[in-house]
C-alpha cells in the first residue's frame, strides 16, 4: 500500500491520483479494524481513566472505604461481646455507639450497592454507550460522585460525634444533626441513582433496602439523642426566689436569655441556609431540588 503512495507522489498522473482516493478509503478501514481488534483485546480490566462512569465507579468505592474506616473506629471505642439493637435496656452513650455502628454499617451497604447500581447502567448501555449522551452521562455521573461523597463525609461526622458524646465532650444537639445530615445525603444519593435506574430491577430494589436501613438507623439516634436532651432538662430545676425584687431578676435574665437564644437561633438558620445555597450550585438540577425539600 505504502508502495502505491509513493509512486503516486513521485509520478502523480491523472489515472494514479483516481487510485488515491481508493487507496485512503482502505486505510482509514483498516485503522478503523485496527481499533476495534484493539478494543476486543483489551477486556474488561482495561478502561479509561477520564471516563466520567469509570471515575464515578471510582468513587463510589472510595466512600465505601471511607465509611468502613470511620465505622472500624467506632468499634475501637468500645469492645463489643455480642450483636446489640439501639434500645431503652442500654444507657445513653451505648445506645449513641450502637446506633452510630448501625449507621456506619447501613451507609457502607447503601454505598456499595449504588456502586452496583451504577455498574448495572453501564452494562445495560444506559451510561457511557452512546456518545451522543456524553454530557449528559458526565453530569449523572458528577452528580453521584457528589452525592456519594456527602454520604461519606456525613457519616465520618456523624462517627466522630458519636466518638465525642461517648467521650462526653458533644451535645445531644451535634448527634440529632449529623444523624439529620446522613438521612439528607442518602436521599441525594437515591435521586442521583434514580434518574437513570429501572427502579424494578433488583440492583434498584437492594439500593432502596440500604437506603430505608439508613434512615431508621438515624432515626433511632435521633430518638436516643432526644431522649437524653429532654432527660437532662427534666433534671435541671428552677430555684423561684420568694423575694419579689429576686424574683423579678430572675423573669429579667430568663426573658434576656430566651432573646439571646432567638437571635442565635436566626442567625444559625441564615448561616445554615447560605451554606446550603453554596452547596445546591455545585449539585445537578434533580439533586438540587431535592435537597431544597429536606
Amino acid at each position: 500500500m505504502f508502495t502505491h503512495f509513493i509512486c503516486i507522489i513521485q509520478k502523480p498522473t491523472h489515472d494514479l491520483k483516481q487510485q488515491l482516493s481508493n487507496y485512503s478509503k482502505k486505510v482509514a478501514n483498516s485503522v478503523t479494524e485496527l481499533i476495534q481488534a484493539a478494543e476486543a483485546m483489551k477486556g474488561t480490566e482495561w478502561v479509561d481513566p477520564e471516563d466520567p462512569t469509570v471515575i464515578a465507579e471510582n468513587e463510589l468505592l472510595g466512600a465505601a472505604a471511607a465509611i468502613e474506616a470511620a465505622a472500624k473506629k467506632l468499634e475501637q471505642l468500645r469492645p463489643r461481646t455480642k450483636p446489640k439493637e439501639a434500645d431503652e435496656s442500654l444507657n445513653f452513650e451505648e445506645q449513641i455507639l450502637e446506633a452510630a455502628k448501625s449507621i456506619a454499617a447501613a451507609t457502607s451497604a447503601l454505598v456499595k450497592a449504588a456502586s452496583a447500581a451504577q455498574r448495572e447502567l453501564v452494562a445495560q448501555g444506559k451510561v457511557g454507550a452512546i456518545p451522543a449522551n456524553a454530557v449528559d452521562d458526565g453530569q449523572w455521573s458528577q452528580g453521584l460522585i457528589s452525592a456519594a461523597r456527602m454520604v461519606a463525609a456525613a457519616t465520618n461526622n456523624l462517627c466522630e460525634a458519636a466518638n465525642s458524646a461517648v467521650q462526653g465532650h458533644a451535645s445531644e444537639e451535634k448527634l440529632i444533626s449529623s444523624a439529620k445530615q446522613v438521612a439528607a445525603s442518602t436521599a441525594q444519593l437515591l435521586v442521583a441513582c434514580k434518574v437513570k435506574a429501572d427502579q424494578d430491577s433488583q440492583t434498584m430494589k437492594r439500593l432502596q433496602a440500604a437506603g430505608n436501613a439508613v434512615k431508621r438507623a438515624s432515626d433511632n439516634l435521633v430518638k436516643a439523642a432526644q431522649k437524653a436532651a429532654f432527660e437532662a432538662e427534666d433534671d435541671q430545676a428552677v430555684v423561684v426566689k420568694s423575694k419579689m425584687v429576686g424574683g423579678i431578676a430572675q423573669i429579667i435574665a430568663a426573658q434576656e436569655e430566651m432573646l439571646r437564644k432567638e437571635r442565635e437561633l436566626i442567625e444559625a438558620r441564615k448561616k445554615l441556609a447560605a451554606i446550603r445555597q453554596q452547596q445546591y450550585k455545585f449539585l445537578p438540577s434533580e439533586l438540587r431540588e431535592d435537597g431544597e425539600e429536606q
